[in-house]
């Protein structure tokens, strides 16, 4: 299992994030500086790869990413968005 709180740093931190959604095997972000998302890290948090596209970011988890959602909204005290 993937490190949600690794995954977050990797991101550019929480306050980088705008909104995360998960995607089949993707956890799509948007970011408010792309500048901030390290590769290096996403692949040391067990990420398979990433797309960025301007300030959306799909990184691919694998068959996990409905449940790294859920655990990023746990930590966040939100609820998960359908």
């Amino acid at each position: 299992m993937k490190d949600v709180e690794l995954i977050v740093t990797a991101l550019g931190g929480a306050d980088n994030i705008r909104e995360i959604e998960p995607c089949v095997t993707r956890l799509r972000a948007e970011v408010v500086d792309p500048v901030r998302v390290d590769p290096a890290a996403l692949r040391a948090a067990g990420c398979h790869g990433f797309l960025l596209r301007g300030r959306v970011v799909q990184v691919v988890v694998g068959p996990e990413a409905d449940t790294l959602a859920s655990d990023l909204e746990e930590l966040w005290g939100r609820e998960p968005e359908e």
